[in-house]
């Protein structure tokens, strides 16, 4: 299994970007998604994910109203919309596809068993 993420880069405060993920080798349309975040000197954390039907979704409380998680199953792909773009954003973003198939949305990073290699999001104020 492969995640490929990309997206990322730099962008003035208040600006946008959209990430990607690209999935291969696993049942893409079954698996719960979920993108992570960890800036400099910090631990990862939870950003938002959807649930492998796409009715679901979840965020944190900091980025609620400005991102927004979607996926589209004809291209093993799941977006990471980010708007209002603050630098406390700043970090290196991860997707992660769930363990089990046909779960619930969750935030909890042991129920992540495959993780992309991270792409670079740098907010300038």
């Amino acid at each position: 299994v492969q995640l490929q993420a990309s997206g990322g880069g730099l962008v003035q405060a208040g600006g946008s970007l959209r990430l990607s993920c690209v999935v291969s080798g696993r049942a893409f349309r079954s698996y719960g998604m979920g993108w992570f975040r960890q800036a400099p000197g910090k631990g990862r954390e939870f950003v938002a994910a959807i649930s492998w039907s796409g009715l679901s979704t979840y965020y944190t409380d900091s980025v609620k109203g400005r991102f927004t998680i979607s996926r589209d199953n004809a291209k093993n792909t799941v977006y990471l919309q980010m708007n209002s773009l603050k630098p406390e954003d700043t970090a290196v973003y991860y997707c992660a596809s769930q363990r089990f198939s046909g779960t619930q949305v969750t935030i909890e990073e042991g129920e992540y068993a495959y993780w992309g290699q991270g792409t670079q999001v740098t907010v300038s104020s």
